[in-house]
């Protein structure tokens, strides 16, 4: 992750635009949930929290506003994200800082959250690691890409144009936890609330298409977890520690 990536982000928030901000908005408060069921599950201590990866701070404000963490600190590779997360002055927020992507400035951290982020490193195992370096442990989030929804060559292609570089499955992401040296004590799956779907429906034809699609994933979902994930994209977090 070096310069090219940086400007590449910095060039994606100068560009995002009001509405983007709104759908980092929209998911972060389904990334909060995760990060407060799994810590709740695992038993993670929170009292120092830091995100990598934490773009333009929409998930520390919401981790905020809920009171989730006694400090928070953030770090990213675009100075365009990290302006924007500055100017939210959100409460409780000691450090954001940018990095170089490799290495995380020093710190002692009870957990690290890198969501949404390992689908977006060439090395995410190193990354992991140095999450694990400085937090006692790390809850990650991914998207689960590599099935047939996320297969179709349209869908990889909108999968690159915003950065991935990965197509991750569960076993995947539990290959790349157990290489850094973590194991897994807490996971869930999501396939996401009506209004991810529908967001970005500008007709009515969009929203009822966006509707549709909501209802037929959260209707397999409920079924068969295991059918879902190979059909279509689900979020999927976990909680490690040190094994």
């Amino acid at each position: 992750m070096g310069q090219d990536l940086a400007g590449f982000y910095d060039s994606a928030y100068a560009r995002g635009g009001e509405r983007h901000a709104r759908w980092r908005e929209l998911g972060a408060r389904g990334k909060a949930d995760h990060v407060e069921r799994l810590a709740r599950e695992a038993m993670l201590a929170d009292e120092r929290v830091v995100e990598i990866g934490c773009g333009d701070g929409a998930l520390l404000s919401e981790l905020s506003q809920r009171g989730f963490g006694g400090t928070l600190s953030g770090f990213d590779i675009s100075e365009a994200a990290l302006e924007l997360a500055r100017a939210r002055s959100i409460p409780h927020v000691e450090r954001l800082e940018r990095f170089d992507g490799r290495r995380i400035p020093d710190g002692d951290y009870d957990l690290a959250v890198i969501s949404h982020v390992l689908e977006h490193v060439p090395e995410p195992v190193a990354l992991l690691r140095e999450a694990a370096r400085v937090a006692r442990a790390v809850i990650v989030e991914v998207p689960l890409e590599r099935n047939l929804s996320g297969g179709r060559s349209g869908k990889r292609s909108q999968s690159e144009e915003i950065g991935h570089l990965a197509a991750l499955d569960r076993a995947g992401v539990r290959a790349v936890v157990k290489e850094a040296g973590l194991r897994v004590t807490a996971e869930l799956l999501d396939p996401l609330p009506t209004e991810v779907h529908t967001f970005f429906a500008d007709t009515p034809v969009d929203r009822a298409r966006g509707l549709a699609k909501a209802a037929i994933r959260r209707s397999l979902f409920r079924v068969s977890e295991t059918a879902a994930e190979r059909a279509f994209t689900l979020h999927y977090a976990c909680a490690c520690v040190p094994r």
